[in-house]
């Protein structure tokens, strides 16, 4: 009995190692599984990015990886015969029917380009502020793909600019995490300084009033626009000073003042002193703009007289009229009778601002308006 009981044990103490082991083995090998996404960042696909667990053939290389910032697609059939030739069996696809492969990169954009080399050249040799920079490069300049990796700021490294003829030659470095290696970028062409002005969308005559649809904003070269260039909102409203077309760009010399009183036109002459405020009939015999001296015929006397325009059709008339001995004050005392002054308005209408009424007067001889 004892010999039989000690046989056992020694049977028992034997088998435990093996069943340890086996179980071991069991927790520590995984199945090895196809994965459908993969994103790589370098040009080559290897066994470890198509496959999960892939053990030691995991640095294995095994495709070319798709372009910069694109996605290629590969069949599972095609990735599980590139794999068993690599000795990696037993892979689990868990039904994929075909592995997605992406290319990460960095992607910098043409309008980033282009706003990077403005603000190279900006202020130098004369050059103006980066806005107003018109690029024109010698290769259209598309967005550029670079490696991932590839993260640090666009340095100019070296610029050149020539006044002569407007060429540049830039070169930007990129630093990279991985490398110490820098990526260089260059580009050529050529840069125009260009400023905003006013540009006529139809042909103008002399005289004309400036609409909004008359008038756009467009960049010119700089070099071209000779004289102030005006404003849209310098343009609008005002008068053209000769005839332009289309397309020519609006400076002040072309603009002034729309005329408030026309040549030939009827206008009301407008007398106005202290207590006294006179209108007549006149005729224009200059065109002009507010605040400008015209001549003007007064219709009744038909004598010529001058005046500022204050308004639309309507003339200042400014006599600077004498002091009259019955203005003077008398020796005892009193001043002249206001029945003198409606006299200055024969046949027109004089208003007097002690009563607020108006009256009309017969043709009287003295008339400080062109009278006679």
């Amino acid at each position: 009995m004892t010999a039989r009981s000690l046989l056992l044990a020694a049977a028992l103490l034997l088998a435990l190692p093996a069943t340890a082991l086996a179980q071991a083995r069991e927790e520590t090998i995984a199945v090895p599984v196809l994965r459908g996404n993969v994103t790589v960042e370098s040009e080559i696909v290897r066994v470890g990015d198509l496959v999960e667990n892939a053990g030691t053939a995991a640095q294995i290389a095994i495709y070319r990886a798709p372009d910069l910032g694109t996605t290629g697609s590969l069949p599972t059939a095609q990735v599980i015969a590139a794999l068993q030739a690599h000795k990696v069996i037993g892979v689990d696809t868990k039904d994929i029917k075909a592995v997605s492969v992406t290319r990460l990169a960095r992607t910098i954009e043409g309008k980033e380009i282009d706003s990077r080399v403005a603000q190279a050249l900006e202020h130098r040799k004369g050059l103006g502020d980066a806005a107003n920079l018109s690029l024109t490069f010698d290769h259209e300049v598309q967005d550029i793909r670079l490696e991932a990796s590839t993260s640090g700021t666009m340095q100019a490294a070296s610029v050149r600019y020539d006044p002569r003829n407007g060429r540049f030659d830039i070169t930007f470095e990129i630093e990279s995490e991985v490398s110490a290696a820098r990526t260089r970028l260059r580009f050529t062409g050529l840069a125009i300084e260009t400023a905003e002005v006013a540009v006529l969308t139809r042909n103008v005559e002399r005289s004309e009033i400036l609409k909004s649809a008359d008038v756009v904003i467009e960049r010119r070269p700089k070099a071209e626009i000779v004289g102030d260039a005006a404003t849209r909102g310098q343009a609008v409203g005002m008068q053209m000073r000769k005839q332009l077309r289309a397309g020519q760009v609006l400076k002040l010399a072309d603009l002034g003042k729309p005329d408030l009183v026309q040549r030939d036109d009827g206008v009301t002459l407008i007398y106005e002193t202290t207590g006294l405020y006179l209108t007549m009939r006149g005729k224009a015999l200059d065109g002009g703009a507010e605040g400008d001296t015209v001549s003007v015929l007064n219709l009744q006397s038909k004598r010529t007289v001058s005046g500022v325009v204050i308004g639309r059709g309507q003339v200042a008339i400014i006599v600077a009229a004498p002091r009259l001995a019955a203005d003077r004050p008398r020796p005892g005392g009193g001043r002249p009778s206001a029945a003198l002054a409606p006299a200055l308005a024969p046949g027109g209408h004089a208003k007097s601002p002690g009563d607020g009424t108006t009256r009309c007067w017969p043709l009287m001889t003295t008339l400080p308006i062109g009278g006679s």
